[in-house]
Formats: structure tokens, sequence, C-alpha cells
């Protein structure tokens, strides 16, 4: 298999100098065009972006082009299960915002839009495309929320994904209150402005307490987890045209938290934890306490959000639908890239429908990708020692 962005096989690296491909451009334009009829004929529009494109380097997405580009990244994004909503995406054109101020209002904006009220929807904040040979803005978080990760004498607080990502917001004058659960502040950068922090305000953060059925003592162990998963360091490409500031989210699949955040080793680590408050033998493996153990910490994880009235999802019921956006695409005569070693849960795999077939593997565009020096900044090792200076900016 040699599909870029699979396996073995890197994705294309990005070169952010290199003007916006003209067939890349007719392909999407064509496939708009074809798929939206309203928009009228494509051979007046080709020709403008032809034009546009020779004498500038690149081209401007009209805003119906846009909101059709992203959804269709969102259906071509072959590690997402949840796609078969990829047509209730919230579009939102966020092109004109230029200081990092106006930026990080319109993120708050998107927080807002996404999770208002707990009642859960998808969303995308498009911000300015980046121009051929030029600096644009960006975001270094992984995603919106995400919490710091505190080295101590003894052992980490927090999450040690994000001890690295810490680590650099502390040289950069930010101070965390030392919990396990302290929100990251967000990091804004934009080519007029060297990158500055924001702390989110609290009501812009959903957060949800995690507790158990029918175990007291889980609640006591003092978890939560934030409730809107808005990934803020991926590409977003249409049609040659890279858009380096696309934050968007959808909701969570339980399993994301309970098998994976508050479960892996190198996160939170909380089964032995769980198997000591369940009175498990851990003594050896073939006890099987790390299954007991995970089940009952996802059970905790989606009966506390279904309590709190917050969307969540479990992983046999969204891999069922995942095969119902199979069939309608199959149906419109589309293929469905997919990503085995994603779309099966992590959880009970084999035991979800999704498990018992192949995919087909593509990098079909428009789409979303993770470029080297954003993951770096994200894991806070791409950080400039002239950025220690960078002030912190508490927004009430």
């Amino acid at each position: 298999m040699t599909v870029p962005g699979y396996r073995d096989m890197p994705a294309d690296t990005w070169d952010p100098s290199a003007p916006a491909d003209p067939a890349e451009a007719e392909e999407f334009l064509r496939l708009c065009y074809t798929e939206q009829p309203r928009l009228g004929p494509v051979e007046p529009r080709l020709a403008a972006v032809r034009a546009q494109i020779a004498a500038t380097g690149t081209y401007t997405h009209t805003s119906e082009e846009l909101t059709w580009g992203a959804k269709v990244a969102w259906r071509n994004a072959s590690r997402c299960i949840g796609r078969l909503y990829w047509r209730s995406l919230t579009v939102l054109d966020r092109r004109k915002a230029r200081t990092a101020d106006e930026i990080f209002s319109l993120l708050v904006r998107h927080l807002d839009v996404a999770g208002g009220g707990s009642a859960l929807r998808p969303v995308i904040s498009v911000f300015a495309p980046a121009v051929p040979g030029r600096p644009y803005a960006r975001v270094w978080n992984e995603q919106l929320i995400r919490y710091a990760g505190y080295r101590t004498e003894a052992g980490i607080v927090g999450d040690p994904r994000y001890v690295s990502f810490t680590d650099a917001m502390h040289a950069m004058g930010w101070r965390g209150r030392g919990g396990p659960f302290d929100v990251l502040p967000v990091v804004v950068e934009t080519p007029d402005e060297a990158p500055r922090l924001f702390e989110l305000p609290e009501q812009a953060v959903l957060e949800v307490p995690i507790a158990h059925p029918e175990l007291s003592w889980f609640e006591r162990l003092g978890l939560r987890w934030h409730a809107v998963p808005a990934i803020s360091n991926m590409r977003l490409r249409v049609g040659g045209v890279d858009y380096p500031l696309a934050p968007f989210n959808g909701w969570y699949m339980g399993t994301e938290i309970g098998a994976r955040n508050l479960a892996d080793p190198d996160r939170y680590n909380l089964l032995p934890i769980v198997a000591s408050g369940l009175g498990l033998d851990t003594s050896h493996e073939a006890t099987l306490w790390r299954d007991r153990a995970l089940v009952e910490l996802n059970r905790a994880v989606l009966w506390s959000f279904e309590r709190a009235g917050v969307k969540i999802t479990d992983h046999h019921t969204e891999s069922s639908r995942f095969l119902a956006h199979m069939r309608n695409e199959e149906k419109a005569g589309r293929p469905v890239p997919a990503d085995w070693t994603w779309i099966v849960p992590p959880m009970s795999g084999g035991a979800t429908p999704v498990f018992h077939r192949y995919y087909h593997e593509a990098d079909q565009r428009p789409n979303f990708y993770l470029d080297s020096e954003a993951a770096s900044l994200a894991r806070g090792t791409g950080v400039c020692p002239v950025l220690e200076s960078a002030p912190l900016v508490p927004v009430a």
C-alpha cells in the first residue's frame, strides 16, 4: 500500500510557498458544481479561477465553495468514524479575522456555537488561507481544550501527553494551578504578532464530572473531561488552497475518553486505580483485570455524560452508523476512504461490525492534514527561545 498518509507512507510535505495547483482547483470545482447544481455552470468559474491563480498564485473561494469544501473534507476524513453527519457541519467563515484578539474571540465563539447549552453540534471555523510565500495565522494547540501536565517530585500531575507543551507555556509566562485538570492556554500566532497566550473563559469550557451508576467511590476520584473535542492544528485543504487555521469539532465517542485519554498508560493511566477500587486481582494478566476495569471506566464516562445531558455516543452505535454512512455513499457512487486502525474502536473492536471488513484507502481531497511543524508545536518541541517573553493575556 503506497497511499500518502497511511501507515508507513507519510503524507506529502506541505510547501507554503507553492502556488495553488490549477489541476486540483479544477477537480474540486467540477465536483463542487456537479454536486451543487444550484451554483450554476462551472466553466465561467473555472476561467476566473485559472486567471486568478496565474496572476496571484492562488484564488479565493466563494462562501458556498468554502462551505461545501469543508463538509466534503469531513466526508473524506479517513480516520473519522462519525462521518454519517457530514452534511450537518456548521461552517463559520472567519477569513476576515486578522489580529490575535479577533481570532481568539472567534475561537471562544466557536466553542459557544459547538457546545452552548450542552447541545453539541459539529462546527468548523475557517480562518484566512495561506498565501504562497507569506506567513499565516495558526494555533499551536492540538485541541482548543486540553489539560496541562506538570512535572513534580511525586510524578506527573495532569495529562502526561502535554507535559512538554505545559513546560513551553511556563516558559512563556503562564502559571497553572497544578491540578490534574487545568485547562491549558490557547496560543495564537499571526503574521504580524508574536505568539500570544489566551486563557479560555470558564463559561467556554463545558466539562462533565465523571461518576459511576453503581460505584459510589468512583466520584471521589475527582475525574472530569471536557465535552467538545475541537481539533485546532490540522490544515484544511480545499481545491489546492490551504487553510492552516480551521478548528473543527464533533462530539466524543465514549471510548476516546474512557479507553484512551483516561486509560492509556502514557495518559492518565487509571486502569490500575479503577481495578484497585473494584478489588480485582491484578497479580497477572490472565485475570483480565484490565478489561474489567476498562469496561467500568467506559460505563462511567457514558453514564456521566448522559446524566449531564451532554451529547456522546458509544462505540457499538457509532460503528453501525458508520456502516450506514458507507451504504449512503455507495448509493451515491462515491468511494469511502477509511483507515481500519482508526475506524475500529479501541475497546471491544471484534464485537463491532466495523471490525470484520476491509476498507478503501485513499487520500481524497478536500481533506485535513497534520503537518510536522504543527505537530511539533502541539508537543511543545517547536518553541523558539525568543518566544519566552511572550505575554500572558487573560480573558475574563
